[in-house]
């Protein structure tokens, strides 16, 4: 399998906001990054969501 074909500034930043070593990161299977990708996306959305919501009863 071949390594992900990202930049170095892009590995260093996903490897931090997945807590995932960049090495683990860079042999990681395209499908299983995606899937962590969309988790990721779906925790922001939902802290999002939440803060707005807290934000209107002030």
């Amino acid at each position: 399998m071949r390594p992900l074909q990202i930049s170095p500034d892009t590995a260093i930043k996903l490897s931090k906001q997945l807590n995932v070593p960049i090495e683990h990161l860079m042999h990681m299977p395209q499908h299983i990054l995606m899937q962590k990708l969309a988790e990721l996306a779906k925790q922001e959305a939902e802290r999002k969501t939440d803060s707005d919501k807290t934000g209107e009863n002030e």
